[in-house]
């Protein structure tokens, strides 16, 4: 798989007259190995000496040549990850308080009805290219130390 992952970020990159550098190779790797998306802190933690900056311009092109896709949050933190068309097909819970992002796989019958609405869009001339489900609300974590702080007062 890494292999096929580079050759097609490599072949992204060209169409936009850009190289796959090392560094961009190192923020593809830290996405790949990450098991969700990541904030910048977290990414600059991932590698060595990362560069604030460079990496900002970095996750620019990735992001412009369809290789990296910004994670909307509850937050406001922007949090990254690899494009779906590059990785498995999933969808986000999204914590409102502490902003973390997990993946999650929804069920088969809710994707059976997403491709019989996008069955219904192609039919009234809409021509939908991918969908995403995002669900907002508390993580287990938020919850717990909330249920403790009640519990304190």
């Amino acid at each position: 798989m890494s292999g096929d992952l580079h050759a097609t970020v490599a072949g992204r990159l060209r169409r936009l007259d850009q190289r796959y550098t090392p560094n961009r190779r190192e923020v593809v790797l830290s996405l790949l190995s990450a098991g969700g998306p990541l904030t910048i802190p977290e990414l600059l933690g991932a590698g060595p000496g990362r560069a604030q900056s460079s990496l900002y311009r970095n996750l620019a092109v990735l992001e412009d040549a369809g290789v990296v896709h910004r994670v909307p949050t509850a937050d406001g933190v922007a949090r990254y990850e690899l494009s779906e068309d590059l990785t498995d097909h999933h969808h986000h819970l999204v914590c409102r308080q502490c902003g973390t992002v997990e993946d999650f796989a929804a069920p088969a019958a809710l994707e059976r009805a997403v491709d019989r609405a996008a069955a219904a869009a192609e039919a009234a001339g809409f021509s939908p290219e991918s969908h995403r489900l995002d669900l907002v609300g508390v993580c287990a974590r938020c919850r717990s130390r909330g249920e403790r702080a009640k519990k304190r007062e």
